[in-house]
């Protein structure tokens, strides 16, 4: 069946019917630091590192980021930042050996940040607008401090509406609709 537009996809008296009562999201949430959010360390090479040492480090740590600096350390200016889709785009997918390739070919170069005192609405905003799945958090010297992930915010959420989010019963599908047959031959 083929829609005209994504309207009919919506009954029309949607809209107009009332909503449950219950607790709404609270705008003061978006206000707090992103201090706040359950996030690690920043884990932090050089330029100089190779991919598959660096792969290594985010593997030991589970961690799906590595930050650059300039020297390699906490105590100078961020440089770039590589993560698990730079491995699959810049590494894999272009046939490069990753034990002699140095980060500072394959990382994302003076990517943006936040201040450590920026807000979680900040960092969603950044998130929403850029597409990144990770935000580098710095100090006042541009030094990395930690890194926001989507999975950060997230667990914050869940950790604010707990009652709401994980009683709901497994499986539940109340806005995913489930292909019921397989596509193709």
């Amino acid at each position: 069946m083929a829609f005209k537009d994504r309207d009919d996809l919506i009954d029309e008296n949607y809209f107009e019917s009332p909503r449950p009562a219950g607790r709404t999201f609270d705008s003061a949430l978006l206000r707090e630091p992103v201090a706040v959010l359950p996030v690690r360390r920043a884990l932090i090479v050089s330029a100089n590192t190779t991919v598959t040492e660096s792969m290594r480090l985010m593997k030991s740590e589970h961690c799906s980021c590595v930050v650059i600096t300039d020297d390699g350390t906490r105590n100078s200016k961020i440089t770039g930042i590589f993560t698990e889709r730079d491995v699959l785009f810049r590494v894999v997918d272009r046939g490069r050996n990753p034990a002699a390739l140095p980060m500072g070919e394959v990382m994302t170069p003076d990517p943006e940040t936040l201040l450590v005192r920026s807000t979680v609405a900040s960092a969603l905003n950044m998130m929403s607008v850029g597409g990144f799945r990770h935000i580098p958090v710095v100090d006042d010297e541009h030094r990395p401090v930690f890194v926001v992930r989507v999975r950060d915010v997230v667990e914050f959420i869940v950790e604010a509406f707990p009652r709401e989010i994980l009683n709901l019963p497994v499986g539940h599908r109340d806005t995913v609709h489930r292909q019921r047959a397989r596509e193709g031959a």
